[in-house]
């Protein structure tokens, strides 16, 4: 063979190689990936044939497919779509969002908890069925959320930005998810392609983002809120109790500053002139008291009190995304004494305050947050059920029980008034966080749990944008009515 042959031949084989190991990988390797991927139109198609599998909320379908007269044999259906829009996302022929994305491989059947039934169907000649998802939100407390959120809406007579989250303490079920605006999914899930695409790009084009799940994809400044996370470390310090005296005074200097950038005060609240109780202090929500505080512990006992909580850190799996809320790793000695009243780069998620409630009601431990409850077969059979799982002890017992009474002292005698429950003791704080833009108004928090000796459900709410006078803005006065009706829905 001489050489131009045998050079030819050689880059031949090269290619050849080259060949199969590329389409080993697409094939092998990344088959997977390119089948979960939601813009693979081969893979949606084939899934508009089939049966998917319902989303369960107690017994009754959130969603649904029921058999269509078209060429894809069903069609997804929402039968309370705003309600529950957020948890359930949609499932269209472009996208998929929420449940209908994370747990796709269950409601499509294509998950190995459903092999067998595959194979019967596949023995029997049958299309396939996909398996439903039952959750874990509590359907009274999800309907009061939405319709608080809504009266809220009605009341200032213009649209809300807004979110509420409930959880059960001790175990991180989430028990209500909803969030304002909301959307019909039902809409995103028609066969008629050419008005999906205008109404989802409508809903795109929409600045009040309505696709977006508040409740986990949006961090706020937490304000007063996270002055929890600030007396849960004070008290683990050991240098400090609930009846301790803590620093007060109507204004506080933050240090390396001068000027009134630097200056913190408390809007006109009692803080006294010097030292003052512990409960006055939560009560009144002195930002002076807690400014002091943060910079006495410093921002790397801050920081860490934090992530105890779950603060920068990824915990919900079985839907998503998730916001990741933050706590700064490189705040000085003001930026400590800044954050620790809730401002500089602090950030959260109503799901992550709703955290920092249960974990205080939990004896201090945070449960993982998780809304899939179990896996079932077509025939509504269990074959997954999701177990509690610890994600970090924040506090000891003894710190949690004197933060939750300095909480109940709040709502007894403080700001936090609003969301109290006849008959039923309620821990619970108010917040109001600076926007950081002059046009927009404070974002209105409110973190709760109830009862307070027993809980059964921890509660956030955040008012992000609302029709409220900028001086008429308090977490306790917007954010307290609408935590009190979700825990009466679920204590009852």
């Amino acid at each position: 063979m001489n050489k131009p042959i045998r050079t030819i031949s050689i880059f031949c084989l090269l290619l050849f190689l080259a060949l199969m190991i590329n389409a080993t990988w697409l094939q092998y390797w990344k088959s997977d990936a390119y089948d979960r991927d939601p813009r693979n139109r081969r893979v949606i198609e084939a899934a508009y044939a089939r049966d998917r599998g319902a989303i369960l909320v107690g017994q009754e379908p959130v969603a649904k497919s029921v058999p269509s007269d078209d060429k894809y044999d069903y069609l997804r259906t929402y039968p309370e779509p705003f309600k529950y829009a957020h948890v359930t996302g949609y499932f269209s022929f472009y996208d998929q969002t929420g449940i209908e994305r994370y747990q796709n491989d269950v409601l499509s059947g294509d998950d190995d908890l459903l092999f067998v039934n595959k194979l019967v169907d596949l023995l029997s000649n049958k299309s396939g069925k996909g398996g439903n998802v039952q959750l874990t939100v509590d359907a009274d407390a999800q309907t009061a959320a939405f319709d608080a959120l809504n009266r809220l809406q009605d009341s200032t007579g213009a649209p809300v930005q807004a979110s509420v989250v409930a959880l059960q303490p001790s175990t991180g079920r989430i028990l209500a998810m909803a969030s304002l605006p909301s959307f019909d999914p039902n809409k995103l899930a028609s066969h008629d392609f050419a008005q999906v695409k205008k109404d989802y790009d409508a809903l795109q084009g929409d600045d009040s983002e309505p696709l977006l799940n508040r409740a986990i994809q949006m961090t706020l400044p937490p304000g007063s809120t996270f002055k929890l996370v600030t007396a849960s470390a004070a008290i683990e310090s050991g240098k400090y109790d609930a009846d301790s005296e803590v620093p007060g005074g109507p204004t506080y200097q933050l240090p390396q500053t001068t000027g009134s950038s630097g200056e913190i005060d408390n809007e006109g609240r009692d803080c006294g002139s010097d030292k003052i109780p512990f409960s006055q202090a939560m009560e009144n929500s002195c930002n002076t008291t807690f400014a002091q505080l943060g910079v006495e512990l410093g921002a790397d006992a801050l920081q860490k009190q934090a992530e105890a909580y779950g603060f920068n850190e990824h915990y919900l799996d079985d839907t998503g995304p998730q916001a990741i809320s933050n706590f700064p790793d490189d705040a000085n000695e003001p930026q400590a004494g800044q954050s620790a009243i809730g401002q500089y780069e602090v950030r959260a998620t109503p799901l992550q305050m709703a955290m920092v409630a249960a974990g205080i009601a939990n004896q201090g431990v945070v449960m993982k947050p998780y809304i899939v409850d179990s896996i079932q077969s077509p025939e509504l059979e269990t074959l997954r059920q999701t177990e509690p799982e610890e994600l970090h002890q924040a506090t000891s017992s003894a710190t949690a029980d004197q933060v939750t009474q300095l909480m109940v002292d709040t709502v007894n005698s403080g700001t936090a008034a609003p969301g109290a429950i006849p008959g039923v003791q309620v821990a619970g704080k108010t917040g109001t966080a600076q926007s950081g833009i002059p046009s927009v108004p404070p974002y209105a928090w409110y973190v709760s749990f109830a009862p307070a000796q027993d809980p059964e459900v921890a509660v956030a709410v955040v008012i992000q944008k609302a029709n409220i006078n900028r001086g008429e803005i308090a977490g306790g006065t917007y954010g307290g009515p609408i935590a009190k009706a979700v825990m009466e829905a679920v204590i009852k």
